[in-house]
């Protein structure tokens, strides 16, 4: 196995981010620097990143439905709560959210130690869908409806979105939104650009996998056929 993926099936980090740990000279196989990502090894070498060992561990893949008031980091310079403080602390396996839902937003968090599926799911060129609803200030009105149908230039590019429509038996501003945008805090700049605060932010699902069965501030590990869902997008 390459080196830059050993690191990444360890849970170290991804794929992209271990090849900077070894070009900057952090990587050691059997107590030998390694400058090269490429360079191959096996389960039987010794592999210390910056002086500590790393292995293999069992991948770990865990549905969080994440309330309000914690930010979505492994640790808080701030020392405000993390996602990581609602996971049962005997697991053993390092794992890391797949992307980012702010503070008050709550709704759909996956968690686990794959560094792969992580930059996968997580980065913005791979558009994973995602699906949201918004409680707005005020009713949306129908033409403002229509202008985020039709896409919404933002400071950092256009944004298309895939449907919007109102909850069914709620009020009008209770919105369904889905998209596949990766762009930070999109959701809540996308009604700001019409005329509306997002009080409320619920993600209820993301690349496919639902909370419908996690009540808030709960988690449960994923079922294979959700790994293999993620896997496989």
């Amino acid at each position: 196995m390459q080196l830059n993926k050993f690191l990444a099936h360890t849970g170290t980090c991804s794929r992209r981010n271990a090849v900077e740990l070894i070009k900057d000279g952090k990587v050691k196989v059997n107590g030998v620097k390694i400058m090269e990502p490429g360079h191959k090894v096996t389960e039987q070498d010794v592999v210390t990143v910056s002086g500590k060992r790393v292995k293999i561990e069992s991948k770990l893949y865990i549905l969080l439905n994440k309330p309000k008031g914690y930010v979505t980091t492994v640790s808080d310079e701030k020392g405000r709560q993390t996602v990581l403080d609602l996971i049962d602390t005997n697991i053993r396996q390092r794992v890391y959210p797949i992307g980012r839902l702010d503070r008050e937003t709550t709704g759909v968090l996956l968690l686990t130690n794959d560094g792969e599926l992580t930059q996968k799911l997580a980065h913005p060129k791979y558009e994973i869908s995602k699906t949201y609803i918004a409680v707005l200030n005020k009713p949306l009105d129908p033409a403002d409806m229509q202008k985020i149908k039709d896409g919404i230039q933002l400071e950092d590019g256009f944004v298309h979105i895939d449907s919007i429509n109102y909850v069914p038996n709620k009020r009008y501003n209770s919105i369904r939104i889905g998209l596949h945008s990766g762009k930070y805090r999109v959701i809540r700049r996308l009604f700001e650009r019409v005329g509306y605060e997002v009080i409320e932010l619920d993600r209820v699902k993301f690349a496919g996998i639902t909370k419908d069965d996690v009540r808030r501030g709960m988690w449960r590990f994923l079922r294979q056929s959700e790994i293999k869902l993620l896997i496989h997008k």
